[in-house]
């Protein structure tokens, strides 16, 4: 039998940015009441942005406003519309979740059984074999299960170096006799434009066969029967070019990657509930862990090669979100869904494996900037576009307030003015950071179900009681990393395409120190300032201790043992480490997975839930 099926081609042509495309079908899926509801969320940062601002412009007007005093207030006006477009965001979550209601979105019902064929696509690049097809088997009997034997096709579509094809293609053959569903491989030779590129090339090969198509990350993890009610609504939604699932964290064994994926389990829903609320037809394409319209897909996400170099031109990196955008330019309604259903993805297991993910995703997302003006995008898609290069230079444009403050509280006498002009206006910025993760909290403790999950009321609160300060040390230290993310692409610099470690046994102080020695020089000149007796750098206090910590963190979160120890003693708990799902365990790595040499280090993974599986709610 042949690794993959005949070619059944289908059309994808390169579009053209500059020309909007004709003719356009509006969608009708968005529930009624979209226009105001994005009116109400901008109009409300608006609001509480001018708010801010004549705070701001009041405490230093005092002895005149000179020019680097309007250069601090805007600095000070960005950054305080950001966190309160944050906050209504969560805060119309919130309101949400409470109220019991949804919002309406083309979801099947559990019970539909879809009739379109459907391809679910797993690119890889030099992944561990034994998770990735791990998972996959988990998949095929789950989607077998739930009846969508003659509906679904798996296609491992690799872009790995040659030296791992054999052990890709092993685990290929062994998945291929034990999964109910056809397994189809193919190695690229030419690994052109990275991930889209990759679809794109089966798209236009084998996309002909299929009405379509569902894309994994080597972490995704899908149960069957939401996988089948995503091609159902399909089926009943001709006009849905996309559906993107919410996925939930999972399978954290460091310490690091338990506390984020609690974190995004516990504060996840309130914001994600947000963007249900305001999105509508226009949402977002995370990548993975969603379901598109092959035919749509090929008619409007040919992705054009960017004139000049990297970092800001070739090809498109961040390609997730813009494709969104292309589909919706053409009419094709994009929709979130949250389904109970599992969908499942990892976290990186440590914070430099998180940088340099993030590196990565900082230069696709200022890639869009140049982007903005593709003629007949709809003004949402240009909004979600601008939020996500805005999300990464929030953090130099912290920075570079801090300097600026620093400096006007040098020409005041040393008062530091901008750390709290008003009482009021340092009021209402706590709020604004810290009110989503009450809401969240108060959310999931009214529900014994909710909380149980989390180990039960003291366990989820004393997890909250460690989130907090752990999340203000770390802020520095991510406004720091960020930054120089920032500077280096604007540099010219051009992210890599390396292999994503998505398993740690920890990190040396020494590799950390390494790491993140311009994090210390910084802490250590503030620390200086504050020593000598410079009140501004005493009132900094917070954000240089943050960075002279940043390699004790990140070498201290980094451990698998810290990470075991905490789930023994309830932090940081999630149902999903509670209570495994039967898909979960099923994606274990079996002895036989262990049997070949199939490559990776084979480590012990989800230990947490296994040791937890025998407690009760």
């Amino acid at each position: 039998m042949p690794d993959m099926p005949a070619e059944t081609p289908i059309m994808m042509p390169v579009q053209v940015l500059e020309t909007a495309p004709e003719p356009t079908r509006p969608p009708r899926t968005s529930p009624h009441g979209m226009t105001e509801r994005r009116l109400l969320l901008v109009l409300g940062t608006l609001i509480i942005a001018i708010f801010g601002a004549g705070e701001i412009t009041r405490s230093l007007s005092s002895d005149g406003i000179s020019a680097i005093d309007v250069v601090l207030m805007l600095l000070f006006v960005a950054l305080f519309a950001w966190i309160s477009f944050g906050f209504l965001n969560a805060f119309a979550g919130f309101l949400l979740l409470v109220s019991g209601r949804s919002v309406p979105t083309p979801a099947a019902s559990p019970s539909a059984m879809p009739t379109g064929r459907t391809a679910i696509l797993l690119p890889i690049h030099n992944e561990e074999v034994e998770p990735v097809f791990a998972r996959l088997r988990a998949m095929s009997r789950s989607i077998a299960a739930a009846g969508g034997t003659q509906l679904f096709e798996f296609f491992i579509l690799s872009d790995s170096k040659p030296e791992n094809e054999s052990a890709e293609h092993r685990a290929f053959r062994r998945l291929r006799t034990l999964s109910p569903l056809p397994v189809w491989y193919r190695r690229r030779l030419i690994n052109e434009a990275r991930k889209p590129g990759n679809i794109a090339d089966w798209v236009r090969r084998h996309g002909g066969a299929f009405d379509y198509m569902m894309v994994l990350d080597a972490d995704s993890l899908m149960a069957g029967a939401g996988v089948m009610r995503l091609a159902a609504a399909m089926d009943r939604h001709p006009q849905v070019g996309l559906l993107q699932t919410i996925p939930m964290v999972v399978g954290g064994e460091t310490l690091f990657a338990r506390w984020q994926q609690f974190a995004a389990r516990l504060y996840g829903p309130v914001f994600s509930a947000g963007l249900l609320w305001w999105s509508g037809a226009e949402s977002s394409f995370w990548g993975h862990n969603a379901i598109i319209r092959t035919a749509a897909f090929a008619e409007s996400c040919g992705l054009p090669k960017l004139s000049g170099p990297e970092p800001f031109g070739g090809h498109v990196m961040s390609h997730d979100m813009f494709e969104a955008a292309l589909l919706r330019r053409r009419g094709w309604a994009c929709h979130m869904v949250a389904m109970q259903d599992g969908t499942y993805e990892e976290y990186p297991p440590t914070f430099v494996e998180h940088a340099a993910r993030d590196r990565r995703w900082c230069q696709g997302n200022l890639q869009h900037l140049r982007m903005l003006d593709t003629a007949g995008f709809h003004w949402v898609s240009r909004l979600q576009l601008l939020m996500g290069a805005t999300a990464y230079l929030t953090s130099p444009l912290w920075l570079m307030l801090l300097g600026v403050s620093a400096i006007v509280a040098a020409h005041s006498e040393g008062e530091m003015q901008i750390i709290a002009p008003s009482g009021w206006l340092l009021a209402l910025t706590i709020v604004l950071l810290f009110a989503p993760k009450f809401m969240a909290l108060g959310w999931m403790l009214a529900d014994p179900v909710r909380r149980g999950g989390f180990g039960g009321r003291w366990a989820l609160i004393k997890s909250v009681v460690a989130d907090i300060p752990l999340s203000a040390l770390v802020a520095p230290m991510m406004m720091m990393t960020q930054t120089l993310a920032v500077v280096d692409i604007l540099r010219g610099r051009k992210s890599g395409w390396d292999v994503q470690n998505r398993v740690s046994d920890g990190i040396a102080l020494s590799d950390a120190a390494r790491h993140y020695r311009p994090h210390l020089i910084l802490g250590g000149v503030m620390a200086a300032a504050a020593i000598l007796g410079w009140q501004p750098a005493i009132w900094m206090s917070p954000i240089f201790a943050g960075l002279l910590a940043s390699p004790f963190l990140v070498a201290w979160t980094s451990r698998g043992s810290l990470g075991r120890a905490s789930a023994r003693h309830g932090l940081f708990l999630i149902p999903e480490e509670r209570r495994p799902s039967p898909l979960i365990r099923d994606a274990q790595p079996t002895i036989e997975d262990r049997s070949e040499p199939l490559g990776g280090s084979g480590e012990r993974r989800w230990s947490g839930a296994n040791e937890l599986q025998g407690q009760t709610l």
